[in-house]
């Protein structure tokens, strides 16, 4: 979570741009945005967060309205991106204030959930507007152009490219992004690239709400569903999805969708897929930390037919 955000530069906001101060603050979290919800003097409770200022901040607030206008279960967006005045560091910060919606629970992994998760995200793609939402999120990003086979890591300032210690997971990517790069190009589609579990709530089986707009993100429909096939148990559990769990998740997005792939679009979901665990499984690789096996990543390398 940002540090050079002050409970007073987050009071000023609100007075300026949602024109209530506040009365209090329920609570402040996050990871690379600073996250506040507070009840303002009028007694409105809204979420106001605050991350580097980016120009693909606009495109993923105008996808969350639309998403919002058309009945998706996301939270209204009130304002934003605009700046936030009075940090205290020259970093450009933008914030943008939503409505509050809170409760739910993050689904569990069992019969029928990988069904929700997919459904769910058939639903948002096929609901979802053309947006400008690039340079997509570095997890995402297997075509970032920043040179090296790594792009710069979105949660650290370490150069991903000069890590050697993983060389196995530099020539796994290096593959994929040759793959990603001669699949025949399509219509893109706008979706969420951060489909996990933890920012998605649920009332039973049914969806309450979407959290994570910053994630929207423009590609093919196979990638943008195979980054969610790898990821979409995170959160509900402390771990990415099995093999089995993306197979899964692939074939139940068809299903929801109502279109069955070709074998060109099936590989380069294994292959976007294959994608963002690499990428995670070299970063936590800089902390010790182990996340997708070489035996995984050649058998998911093995069904993306790179």
């Amino acid at each position: 979570m940002r540090d050079d955000v002050t409970e007073d530069s987050v009071h000023s906001w609100c007075e300026r741009w949602l024109g209530s101060g506040v009365e209090a603050v329920l609570f402040t979290t996050g990871h690379l945005s600073h996250v506040t919800g507070v009840r303002l003097l009028d007694g409105r409770e809204v979420v106001v967060k605050v991350r580097a200022a980016a120009a693909r901040l606009a495109g993923c607030t105008d996808v969350q309205r639309a998403l919002w206008q058309a009945g998706f279960p996301c939270p209204e967006p009130l304002v934003g991106p605009v700046p936030l005045l009075g940090n205290a560091t020259k970093t450009e910060l933008a914030a943008n204030a939503e409505v509050l919606v809170p409760g739910g629970d993050v689904l569990a992994v069992g019969d029928g959930a990988v069904e929700c998760y997919a459904e769910l995200l058939a639903r948002l793609i096929k609901l979802a507007p053309a947006a400008a939402v690039e340079p997509n999120p570095p997890w995402v990003a297997w075509d970032h152009g920043q040179g090296g086979i790594w792009p710069a890591p979105d949660d650290r300032d370490d150069d991903l490219n000069v890590h050697r210690e993983t060389a196995w997971l530099d020539h796994i990517a290096s593959r994929v992004q040759r793959h990603l790069a001669k699949i025949t190009p399509t219509h893109p589609v706008v979706g969420h690239g951060d489909w996990e579990g933890q920012n998605l709530r649920w009332r039973g089986r049914t969806p309450w709400v979407v959290h994570d707009w910053d994630s929207v993100v423009r590609g093919p429909e196979a990638v943008v569903v195979g980054v969610a096939a790898s990821v979409w148990p995170c959160g509900a559990e402390p771990r990415a999805a099995t093999v089995v769990e993306s197979q899964e998740f692939i074939e139940a997005y068809q299903d929801a969708a109502g279109r069955r792939w070709d074998t060109e679009e099936v590989e380069a979901s294994w292959a976007a897929g294959l994608w963002v665990c690499a990428f995670n499984t070299k970063k936590a690789s800089l902390d010790g930390v182990g996340w997708m096996s070489p035996v995984e990543a050649a058998e998911r390398l093995q069904l993306a037919g790179a």
